[in-house]
């Protein structure tokens, strides 16, 4: 019987580039303070936000996407004609037809390109990278560029404290391609669909609901068996990360993964993202954001050892180690 010809791989895979963006207009809490019952002290001992950044209303999903995509195509030292797919992890498009990442694949100049959307919620990028970290791997796509983006002030009632003082907007992305061995770790995944209603949208014209205490004690009990799941994958020692990239969910939980990672070896020098406290929680885009924020500042430098763990409604979770660009 013949076989088919089947694409030539590579023997591991990298990312090359890092982009983010925010909208220009930051809420502080002292700003939510004037529209509802909360205050700035009230929101900072429960979710350690002190500020996040709204997107206007024009101003697109897309158009976040795009300026964080473009971004890191540039800094991978890439053209749009390089890209060989386009992935765009997010749970907030205004509908779900036509999707986000053929208009973004468009609009940065990756023509006829792949593109598709992948909705993990805010474990999404972690699912996007691991899809096109095998894209590259299996020779599908040379280069991959994965976008996480989100506008989820589209999707929150501005009055509910339990979640508005939460949810902001913004776009991070990476660039992935091939290497000689591996820098982008096997994931660590999956799902527990029988807790779905702990975060939800009912309908079409519904809000975001979420069970803030029962997601707060899931995500500090099962995230960081995860995480030291996706070390164990990657054949290295919890004391061999430098960097710690959990989606910036809530600080309190930023934090209870980091304790127990710390119990389990971690370096006390390890370093922790905690973007939350400027950007909010950004679903799929807040993994990215904080590395290429952290990266901005001087936290993280080229060849750190990087462990990044999504989590979120769905419920879905993933991680995996990278080496940083």
């Amino acid at each position: 019987m013949t076989s088919f010809a089947v694409p030539t791989g590579h023997a591991g895979t990298r990312i090359l580039g890092l982009g983010s963006y925010q909208p220009d207009t930051v809420v502080s809490n002292d700003d939510l303070a004037k529209i509802m019952d909360t205050s700035d002290e009230w929101i900072r001992d429960r979710v350690g936000i002190a500020n996040r950044r709204f997107a206007g209303k024009d101003e697109k999903l897309v158009d976040m996407a795009v300026e964080a995509g473009a971004k890191a195509v540039a800094d991978a030292g890439l053209a749009p004609s390089d890209i060989g797919a386009v992935l765009v992890a997010t749970c907030t498009m205004p509908s779900q037809i036509p999707n986000a990442a053929a208009q973004v694949a468009d609009r940065i100049g990756v023509k006829a390109a792949p593109a598709f959307d992948l909705n993990a919620a805010c474990a999404g990028f972690c699912y996007a990278v691991g899809m096109g970290s095998d894209l590259v791997r299996a020779g599908t796509a040379k280069h991959v560029l994965v976008i996480g983006a989100e506008k989820l002030t589209d999707w929150v009632n501005p009055t509910d404290r339990s979640t508005a003082i939460i949810f902001a907007d913004g776009a991070g992305a990476a660039v992935i391609g091939p290497a000689d061995e591996a820098h982008i770790g096997p994931v660590a995944w999956g799902s527990a669909g029988d807790l779905v209603d702990m975060i939800h949208v009912a309908d079409r014209d519904a809000f975001i609901f979420q069970e803030g205490q029962s997601v707060f004690r899931w995500a500090t009990t099962q995230i960081a068996p995860i995480a030291l799941r996706a070390v164990e994958l990657a054949g290295i020692e919890v004391s061999d990360l430098d960097v710690l990239v959990p989606h910036q969910a809530n600080l309190r939980i930023v934090e209870a993964i980091a304790k127990r990672l710390r119990a389990k070896g971690a370096r006390e020098d390890l370093v922790i993202a905690r973007d939350i406290v400027d950007s909010g929680n950004t679903s799929s885009a807040s993994i990215p954001l904080a590395l290429d924020h952290m990266r901005a500042a001087g936290e993280v430098k080229s060849g750190d050892v990087a462990l990044l763990v999504g989590f979120g409604a769905g419920l879905s979770y993933a991680g995996q180690v990278v080496r940083l660009p």
